[in-house]
């Protein structure tokens, strides 16, 4: 086979998959709202899970401390790091 040749036969093999590849995209991108659904709504009737409005008396410690402290401890490090890196 010729350079010729091997070439347009890579230009249609990279066509194609290209083609392919875009109308599978979209089709995904098209489906992706029938496979998806928002969570159901809090019961009716009952109390809210937290205060009056779901305002204040809500707990906010879900993890954030543990996030928080890992955000620190990361930031040490590197602190850590560039300071031992100078001298």
């Amino acid at each position: 086979m010729t350079t010729f040749a091997t070439s347009n036969v890579l230009q249609l093999i990279y066509t194609t998959m290209t083609t392919v590849l875009r109308k599978l995209v979209l089709v995904l991108l098209l489906a992706m709202p029938l496979y998806l659904s928002a969570q159901p709504g809090p019961p009716a009737g009952g109390t809210p899970p937290c205060g009056p409005p779901f305002g204040a008396a809500c707990p906010i410690d879900g993890g954030v401390s543990l996030l928080i402290a890992a955000g620190l401890a990361f930031g040490g490090k590197k602190v850590y790091d560039v300071s031992h890196k100078k001298a």
